[in-house]
């Protein structure tokens, strides 16, 4: 009997109290958010493209035209975001790595991608890489064109992609530990196989991430492109101008399909990035 008395006389423990509220809450909110802004707007761009029959689909998926903007959009936007994943590295690599005079500046314009309205970015590239302009006058007479053709649109998707790349692996360089890299060159390791042994498996799901981010960033890219592309059918037209012409053309139905197809696309291309990066980190033995 005493020992239940003194056990009913001490004091419950209080749960922790939490600063954000309990899980329940919080994940209603989320769901509501997310579906709100991303599952609902999807979800319209579905049933309105139901609307259509498989034979009024495919017409409008698979037209030559459509087929032609779909390799250029797609193919530009891998082209963009691999060429990013090298040069952004290495830009991360000497920001991180390197002091020298002016390292602010060049860490600020970095973002500019970011800042600067995608339309701005477009007429000046154009003014840049057209065959009059400061950069493609000296290319235009050797049978190089920059502009108005698919050059331009790939120079454009590097532009606005750049950011993604340096901006995802930088930290993650800021935070590697030097120590292995010092250890590993004392064991006679030359920087080759220090880079692909010690440094690249750290940073792997990081670049992933970033070539994700700048791919993704590029398959729905408008702004930039439509000036320095020349928009010309069948070889420098590009697929969210396709859509904007049958929305123009009120074709809703039309346009809602290619969108489908584009987003079915992009969603399968993130899955198996996702897949790689989940890989990478099992095979470096860190947490999924």
């Amino acid at each position: 009997m005493t020992t239940l008395a003194l056990g009913a006389a001490q004091p419950r423990k209080r749960a922790p109290r939490r600063v954000l509220p309990g899980f329940g809450l919080t994940l209603g909110y989320t769901l509501f958010y997310l579906s709100l802004i991303v599952l609902i707007p999807l979800l319209a761009l579905l049933f309105k493209s139901f609307s259509m029959t498989w034979p009024q689909f495919w017409e409008a998926v698979a037209a030559p035209r459509v087929l032609a903007s779909y390799r250029l959009t797609f193919g530009a936007s891998f082209i963009a975001a691999c060429v990013n994943l090298v040069f952004g590295l290495l830009i991360a690599w000497v920001l991180v790595r390197y002091q020298f005079p002016g390292k602010k500046v060049v860490d600020a314009l970095v973002d500019l991608p970011f800042a600067l309205p995608t339309a701005v970015a477009g007429i000046s590239l154009t003014a840049l890489l057209a065959g009059n302009g400061w950069v493609g006058q000296y290319f235009e007479p050797l049978g190089i064109q920059l502009a108005f053709n698919p050059n331009g649109v790939v120079i454009a998707l590097i532009f606005i992609g750049l950011p993604f790349v340096v901006r995802t692996v930088q930290p993650v360089l800021e935070d590697s530990e030097k120590e292995l890299e010092e250890a590993a060159t004392s064991l006679g390791a030359t920087r080759w196989q220090i880079f692909r042994h010690v440094i690249l498996p750290g940073i792997m799901p990081a670049l992933l991430t970033g070539f994700a981010m700048a791919f993704a960033r590029a398959i729905g890219e408008y702004g930039s492109v439509i000036f320095i592309a020349g928009n010309m059918p069948m070889v420098s037209e590009i697929t969210p101008l396709i859509i904007i012409g049958k929305l123009e053309q009120y074709d809703y139905a039309g346009a809602t399909a290619v969108a489908v197809v584009m987003l079915l696309i992009s969603f399968v291309m993130l899955l198996v990035i996702n897949a790689l990066q989940a890989w990478q980190r099992r095979h470096a033995g860190m947490p999924a």
